[in-house]
């Protein structure tokens, strides 16, 4: 089965950065397969906290701007490379504003606390700039979206870009955990808040694209390039061409409750 490829936001990808350290602590793995001091809660035990980071753990700590996909027939490693690097030389960082936690349809994450739209606006232009280079979905790739619990609007992104959550769906979000039942919900938020602590509220500048391999089905994503944005002096923020209302933005993170959304989007 060929490697699945993914355009990613990193933090720390250019230089080391205390909110990557602290999540890959939590989720205990490094992309780039350094070492990791594995996080223990107050309360927990590492057994406990690996057990509802295993797909956060597996994709590894990052923010999607591309969803994991196929090269399509005729496209190699080293052209995805050669493109994304020329349009992140024109491309300026973007600021992702108070960043805090919240929680996603059972899932934690880390996100913007206020809008972001050139955040939005660089995820957009990736989107569009880099599908070419995207096999189709097949029947079965396809099937795993489970396309009948998506909206109309949501299975229409996915047959045209080959993931639903882009666009006027999109949500820039840093995974944290795994689907966590109702019941356990406080018990994590609390670990999180405490282990994260005062990196929460703060501003994070996204200043590169990663590119993310996974090379078998099931294997564990790793870092495989990272392409500096603004390498062009000449380079700007892309300006968003979104025509469809966007989703609500959530409000800032306060200190002792994670923010709740709706969004019924999903990791991948």
């Amino acid at each position: 089965m060929a490697p699945r490829y993914a355009v990613y936001a990193l933090p720390g990808a250019l230089a080391p950065h205390p909110l990557r350290t602290l999540a890959e602590g939590w989720i205990g793995r490094a992309v780039d397969g350094g070492p990791v001091a594995p996080a223990v809660p107050r309360g927990w035990t590492r057994a406990e906290l690996d057990a509802v980071t295993v797909d956060a753990r597996r994709y590894g700590f990052h923010a999607t701007l591309k969803a994991p996909f196929r090269l399509a027939d005729g496209v190699g490693e080293d052209e995805l490379d050669a493109r994304l690097a020329a349009f992140a030389r024109t491309a300026a960082p973007v600021v992702a504003p108070k960043v805090g936690l919240h929680r996603l349809d059972g899932f934690y994450a880390l996100m913007a606390g206020a809008p972001a739209p050139e955040l939005n606006a660089l995820a957009d232009a990736v989107v569009r700039e880099f599908d070419g280079l995207r096999a189709r979905l097949t029947d079965a790739e396809r099937a795993r979206r489970r396309p009948e619990r998506l909206t109309p609007r949501q299975r229409e992104l996915l047959d045209a870009w080959g993931y639903p959550y882009v666009f006027d769906e999109f949500r820039a979000h840093f995974t944290l955990t795994d689907r966590i039942p109702e019941p356990e919900r406080p018990r994590i938020a609390a670990a999180l808040i405490e282990h994260f602590g005062d990196r929460l509220g703060q501003d994070l500048t996204v200043d590169a694209l990663c590119v993310f391999v996974e090379p078998e089905p099931g294997a564990p994503f790793a870092l495989h390039a990272v392409h500096p944005l603004g390498g062009d002096p000449q380079a700007s923020a892309p300006t968003s061409s979104r025509s469809a209302t966007p989703a609500p933005t959530p409000t800032p993170t306060s200190t002792s409750t994670p923010t709740s959304t709706s969004t019924s989007q999903g990791e991948l």
